[in-house]
């Protein structure tokens, strides 16, 4: 990873490793590697979001080690300075003052390590859509749903799942979610 985050500018890699630590704080439910890979490629660096998602999950990995070890900053850089890949000067700095400013407040408790192996909700978008006609067909006029949910996975990355739904799946979502949530109203 290493070698990848010497291709990161040192304000996106600064952002993403506020985002990274504001995810471990429980914050923000998760880093959405797509659009920050997308604002430094426009910046003209070439990297993709596979590598960007590889480096956010060390950055991930090295923050919260170093909070169950109760690092102190000189402990973290000193050990992430003496390694086989060093890092280049400007992550350790960014890492530096990340860590000095915010990574104490990392919270390592037991039970939000096992809450955030599930992923989280983050956002749901439908829209309502008819099938006019296709190759085989000439008259369809077939109504169909499509969601698209937003999940941030346990690792904080931020991803999209699409599905489309008949009519009669659509009202039988619709009626579990209506009891989902009166169920969560007698909570």
């Amino acid at each position: 990873a290493a070698d990848k985050i010497r291709l990161i500018p040192q304000d996106f890699f600064a952002e993403l490793c506020e985002q990274i630590i504001q995810h471990l704080n429980h914050k923000i439910p998760g880093i959405n590697t797509a659009e920050l890979c997308q604002r430094i490629q426009t910046s003209g660096v070439d990297i993709n979001i596979g590598d960007l998602a590889k480096v956010a999950n060390t950055l991930s990995f090295l923050f919260s080690t170093a909070a169950r070890n109760n690092l102190s900053t000189e402990e973290l850089v000193t050990s992430l300075g003496s390694g086989v890949s060093t890092l280049p000067k400007h992550a350790l700095q960014v890492i530096r003052h990340v860590w000095n400013e915010q990574g104490k407040a990392i919270a390592v408790s037991e039970d939000a390590r096992t809450t955030a192996t599930v992923g989280q909700f983050v956002d749901m978008k439908w829209k309502l859509g008819v099938a006019m006609s296709s190759d085989t067909c000439r008259s369809l006029k077939y109504p169909y749903v499509t969601v698209t949910l937003t999940v941030a996975d346990p690792s904080g990355q931020i991803t999209d799942k699409s599905f489309e739904m008949t009519i009669p799946q659509f009202k039988n979502f619709f009626r579990q979610f209506k009891e989902m949530a009166s169920v969560l109203e007698t909570v």
